[in-house]
């Protein structure tokens, strides 16, 4: 027995021995993880406004600014005809219907900009109701009077009667930088006094989404949450500045999902001063339809650059034409403000009035050239020669029909309206597409005998003519 323990001790102590020996005379592996080359590597750090190694401060944001949001609760009509019965509804017995009204709420936001009582909201929010009451912070109530609408910034005014209130200060929108922390304040779902964090993710987004021609979309688009009840609500730096007016949000469902998007408190000061100062919207009008540049365009139109906008027709009598802008030429910035889309371009001409002298800059055969421009009324342009064949009138253009459309239509002469942008055509109901023949029952032949016959005059005019699929369309046109 003594002598198996032994043999099985001088066993273990030989392997201890082994293994000792192994670890001694192994070879040592390092883990190396290189440095990509070119790629600079430092330590970061997240850093707020105040002193190094802070972060951002959003009490004092948030203690002013909650105490200038509002709640808004709008209140509308619905009108539907009702008819008594069934057989009314064929015309048996009385086939006249009773009018039937049905009222119905919406909430929303809006943020104090003056201590007299100017509240700005979204024109969505207030538009086309019967009143308008106003909850401030402190749960006082108030009716509220509607100043003015703008459908095509979607903002309104407007105003209750009190004084000494809090309001917010304007920021500057065009100051606004990316990755910048902002707060959103409103009365979600509504729960008053909401406020959420985000930073700005995106400035000059169109999304499409106001619907309308000379629609300025151009949103700062965060990911601060934002959900119903936020529509008018402010959205704030970090300084507790006005720098936006929340209006939307892309969503699937209807709730937040990640993006929201406000209106920059550039287009807002323009809007709030003119409804306070003249009662309606003074509108600048450049004058010039283009095209964004992106790289298929580029290549198609033998251009060197994607920065800008491509200028395809230049108003005749407006503010562009004037200044010598010509077609072909590409605009690269207003005011040294840059532009290389249609949201920038939009945003900058949209916080312009009539009258304002700015300079642009545009790109001609590979040169920079400096224009002063005197901005005009949208609604001074009536007449616009575009091409041979060709005009603008009061905010729509005509081409002259071609031999092979005027067969088509059996029409010796007549003149197709190709856009429709805001203006005394588009207030009538005229659709693009509409073949002018007649004025006055007066039938045109030339582009002479449409401008004399729709320029000069007080009152109105009958326009005829028909549109592409054979129906006739008669329009009163007052001028």
């Amino acid at each position: 027995m003594k002598k198996y323990v032994g043999i099985f001790l001088i066993a273990v102590m030989g392997g201890f021995v082994s293994l000792g020996l192994y670890k001694a005379f192994e070879k040592k592996h390092t883990i190396y993880y290189p440095k990509p080359e070119g790629i600079p590597v430092r330590q970061v750090a997240l850093y707020g406004p105040g002193e190094p190694g802070t972060f951002p401060d959003f009490e004092t944001a948030a203690s002013v600014s909650v105490h200038a949001v509002v709640h808004i609760k709008s209140e509308f009509q619905k009108k539907s005809l009702v008819y008594d019965d069934f057989f009314q509804f064929f015309n048996f017995g009385n086939p006249s219907p009773r009018e039937y009204i049905s009222p119905y709420s919406a909430m929303g936001s809006g943020v104090i900009v003056s201590a007299d009582g100017y509240i700005v909201t979204n024109n969505h929010v207030v538009q086309d109701a019967v009143n308008v009451t106003v909850t401030l912070n402190d749960k006082r109530v108030y009716k509220a009077k509607i100043v003015g609408t703008d459908p095509s910034t979607d903002l309104a005014l407007i105003r209750i009667e009190e004084s000494n209130l809090p309001f917010l200060a304007y920021g500057n929108s065009d100051e606004v930088k990316i990755g910048e922390w902002v707060l959103a304040v409103g009365n979600p779902f509504n729960l008053t006094s909401t406020v959420t964090a985000g930073i700005v993710s995106a400035k000059a987004r169109d999304i499409n989404i106001l619907g309308s021609k000379g629609a300025v979309e151009s949103f700062i688009q965060t990911d601060a949450a934002i959900n119903p009840g936020n529509s008018g609500g402010a959205l704030v730096n970090t300084r507790g500045e006005l720098i936006g007016i929340n209006a939307a949000i892309a969503s699937g469902t209807g709730y937040y999902t990640g993006y929201s998007f406000a209106i920059p408190v550039n287009i807002v000061k323009k809007v709030v001063d003119d409804f306070t100062k003249y009662g309606k919207i003074q509108r600048a009008y450049l004058g010039v339809y283009y095209s964004e540049i992106d790289d298929q365009f580029a290549k198609d139109n033998g251009l060197n650059s994607l920065t800008g906008v491509y200028v395809n027709e230049v108003v005749f009598g407006g503010a562009a034409e004037k200044a010598g802008i010509q077609k072909g030429d590409i605009i690269t910035g207003i005011q040294n403000k840059p532009v290389n889309g249609k949201s920038e371009l939009m945003e900058i001409v949209s916080q312009l009035s009539p009258g304002d002298v700015v300079s642009v800059t545009i790109i001609r055969d590979g040169k920079q050239i400096e224009l002063p421009v005197r901005m005009i009324d949208e609604n001074s342009t009536n007449v616009a020669s575009v091409d041979a064949g060709k005009l603008q009138l009061f905010g729509a253009t005509f081409e002259l029909l071609s031999d092979k459309e005027k067969s088509k239509y059996g029409l010796s002469s007549g003149f197709k309206i190709t856009r429709i942008e805001p203006g005394k055509f588009s207030d009538a109901g005229i659709k693009p597409g509409f073949i002018l023949v007649n004025v006055d029952r007066q039938r045109i032949n030339s582009t002479r005998e449409l401008k004399d016959a729709l320029t000069g005059k007080d009152g109105g005019v009958l326009v005829e003519g028909l549109y592409p699929n054979g129906m006739r369309a008669y329009y009163g046109l007052g001028l």
